[in-house]
């Protein structure tokens, strides 16, 4: 697994932790930051890792803005916590991070789906995140 791959999941477990705990993103990011000054073999994951937080929060208005816009019949509330979390790292690196190609970041998101959220999550993210990369 990449460095970039980690690094995704380390946000997302940042981002899912904040949104199932209802706690602000920086204090679920304040946790993990202690954890990892405690783990410096995975500095690498975790300098990324932030990134991508601080990027979320940075944008969050605009990204959940994007969400809406392009999932079609759904509102945010009534996506799975994970759906969620997945959709605001990929769109950040959509459209916010040009290191990333879109293609990347969407294959990355569709992969996390499969692994980790319902039956019909990957298809609906790589329709949205579609929808997105077109768009950008």
């Amino acid at each position: 697994m990449s460095a970039r791959t980690k690094a995704r999941k380390r946000a997302l477990d940042i981002l899912y932790a904040a949104d199932v705990r209802q706690i602000p993103i920086a204090e679920s990011l304040a946790s993990e930051a202690t954890r990892a000054a405690s783990e410096p073999d995975r500095q690498n994951s975790w300098l990324y890792a932030r990134e991508i937080v601080d990027g979320v929060v940075d944008h969050f208005s605009e990204i959940d803005e994007t969400i809406q816009t392009y999932a079609q019949g759904w509102t945010i509330a009534r996506m799975p916590t994970i759906d969620r979390a997945l959709l605001r790292i990929a769109i950040w690196e959509i459209l916010y991070n040009d290191e990333v190609p879109a293609s990347v970041a969407i294959s990355e998101a569709v992969e996390a789906a499969k692994t980790l959220s319902t039956e019909d999550s990957s298809s609906f993210i790589n329709g949205v995140l579609g929808k997105v990369a077109e768009s950008a």
